[in-house]
């Protein structure tokens, strides 16, 4: 049986399930899914937990041998197998499926670990026992399912956001659902049920640092390239991780290039804020941005950008930041800096 994150409540309601399969790469989903199916069997009486790591030196005979054993503690127990590698062998594949014609009601079976890739659901361990439980991929939540996560999450905080906030954190913490939970109990703390306006939360929200990557993005909308070096060199210093500035200047030279694609094909800039969920406050910097940025500056900074990812991955001896800030100028002066190589001088620490 396959079921999805917002489904799982409702699956545990309807009776037990001796096994779990939980398998994806996004944080938040994983801890709060093994967190309600421990807390809903303790309940029942399961109170004894053990747990294994599996790695590739693991003794799959303590996992059969516990299994199969009597507790002295519980007549109930949660079993939980941490993957640490999806590559089980031939051992753990036996382990498992002999597990599999085994299962009973007082024990709880608990596998996890990253993605499970298709050949890994196709193998005969794995596909007996979804037959026999509840296998639940973890995916990352975007787009709509996004803004209807944050919308079940603040009712459940109490918060009373306006339209605009949930917006404004959609955009900004897109990707890092464990941030998103922090920042929304923090406003719940500070404004109970008190309306809160984008104004009120931007203050809470984009306070942590002198400068942080949502106001980089905006001084890059506008073109105030002299302020988007001036807020690198900061960042830099406050120890912000590059990749996550890879990630949102990815994301909005991205978006930019599908607006102006759209606007030349008819679609309104008004339609075009309503599908990319632009909050009003920002909106003249998306128009400031479409009518100053060039399609073929966009294109020259996406694959500078793209050689930036790849050489913050392979290579150390570069002062990454000044290449990202190097890729701010190609959107405005793209037709320039093409001829320039990124293997600048002083570009190395």
């Amino acid at each position: 049986m396959r079921i999805y994150h917002n489904q799982l409540t409702n699956t545990l309601n309807q009776g037990f399930k001796p096994v779990w399969l939980i398998f994806g790469d996004e944080p938040w989903q994983k801890n709060d899914s093994l967190n309600t199916i421990k807390n809903t069997f303790k309940q029942q009486g399961f109170d004894e937990l053990i747990r294994f790591s599996v790695d590739d030196k693991f003794d799959w005979s303590l996992l059969l041998q516990e299994y199969q054993a009597m507790s002295l503690f519980s007549s109930q127990r949660i079993i939980e197998l941490e993957f640490m590698t999806n590559k089980i062998g031939d051992k753990g594949s036996k382990a498992l499926a002999q597990i599999s014609e085994q299962l009973h009601q007082d024990v709880l079976l608990i596998i996890h670990g990253e993605k499970m890739d298709a050949a890994g659901q196709k193998r005969k361990w794995f596909k007996l026992l979804e037959k026999e439980g509840c296998f639940l991929p973890l995916y990352d939540i975007e787009g709509k399912q996004l803004n209807q996560w944050i919308q079940r999450q603040a009712r459940q905080n109490n918060l009373n956001l306006l339209p605009d906030v949930f917006l404004m954190l959609a955009e900004l913490f897109e990707g890092n659902l464990n941030a998103l939970e922090q920042e929304l109990q923090k406003l719940s703390i500070l404004f109970g049920q008190q309306l809160i306006t984008a104004d009120d939360a931007e203050k809470l929200l984009i306070k942590q640092a002198k400068f942080n990557p949502f106001q980089l993005i905006d001084a890059m909308l506008v073109g105030d390239i002299k302020k988007c070096i001036a807020m690198l060199d900061q960042l830099q210093q406050d120890g912000t991780a590059v990749n996550q500035l890879i990630w949102f200047i990815h994301k909005e030279i991205k978006q930019l290039v599908v607006m102006q694609e759209k606007i030349a094909q008819g679609d309104s800039f008004a339609n075009l804020c309503k599908e990319f969920r632009i909050w009003d406050k920002r909106k003249p910097l998306y128009q400031q941005a479409i009518n100053n940025i060039t399609p073929n500056n966009l294109a020259y900074a996406q694959a500078r950008l793209a050689d930036v990812d790849t050489l913050s991955k392979t290579n150390g001896e570069f002062n990454h930041f000044v290449l990202l800030a190097d890729v701010l100028v190609c959107l405005y002066h793209g037709e320039t800096m093409k001829h320039f190589s990124l293997n600048y001088e002083y570009a190395q620490r």
